[in-house]
């Protein structure tokens, strides 16, 4: 068995500094979201991710794997979305296994009314705090990141 390879100072120092940042950003979206539309961040990226696709549907499993959630919290997220309306389920015609998760125009409303203020606050707290270099270097180093985390490039990724 190896030798740990322990974080020096620096390295711990800037793990730190990393975590707080995420945990803090997302704390701050999520705040933000819930302010202006009542929305949680989690329900926003489900309607976001909804909006994106073709037919404005998708499957309960690939939504899942697209939000990096598991089946369970999947499932009782879109329940809640779905009794205020802004998702609908069905069964796939001809397979009644296969779950369907649809936008519905009353959530296409909501993401819309939501998305300014949400993408303001992603400016605010990211890319105004950050010149256009450290923007590029921070494209640089999440795509090293997700390099190291999914090699074979298997999970689910925006793309250009």
């Amino acid at each position: 068995m190896s030798e740990t390879r322990w974080l020096d100072e620096d390295e711990q120092w800037t793990w730190r500094n990393f975590l707080t940042a995420v945990h803090l950003l997302e704390a701050r979206l999520d705040r933000r979201l819930r302010q202006d539309s009542g929305l949680s961040h989690s329900a926003y990226a489900t309607l976001a991710a909804l909006s994106e696709t073709s037919g404005h549907m998708m499957t309960m499993s690939a939504l899942a794997a697209y939000l990096r959630a598991s089946q369970s919290r999947m499932s009782h997220a879109v329940s809640g979305l779905e009794r205020e309306g802004l998702v609908r389920r069905s069964k796939r015609p001809g397979d009644r296994r296969t779950t369907l998760v649809e936008l519905t125009g009353d959530g296409r409303a909501a993401l819309e009314g939501a998305a300014p203020g949400h993408v303001e606050e992603v400016r605010r707290v990211l890319f105004d705090a950050l010149t256009p270099e450290q923007v590029r270097q921070l494209d640089g180093i999440s795509a090293a990141v997700l390099g190291a985390l999914d090699p074979e490039g298997v999970e689910p990724r925006y793309t250009r």
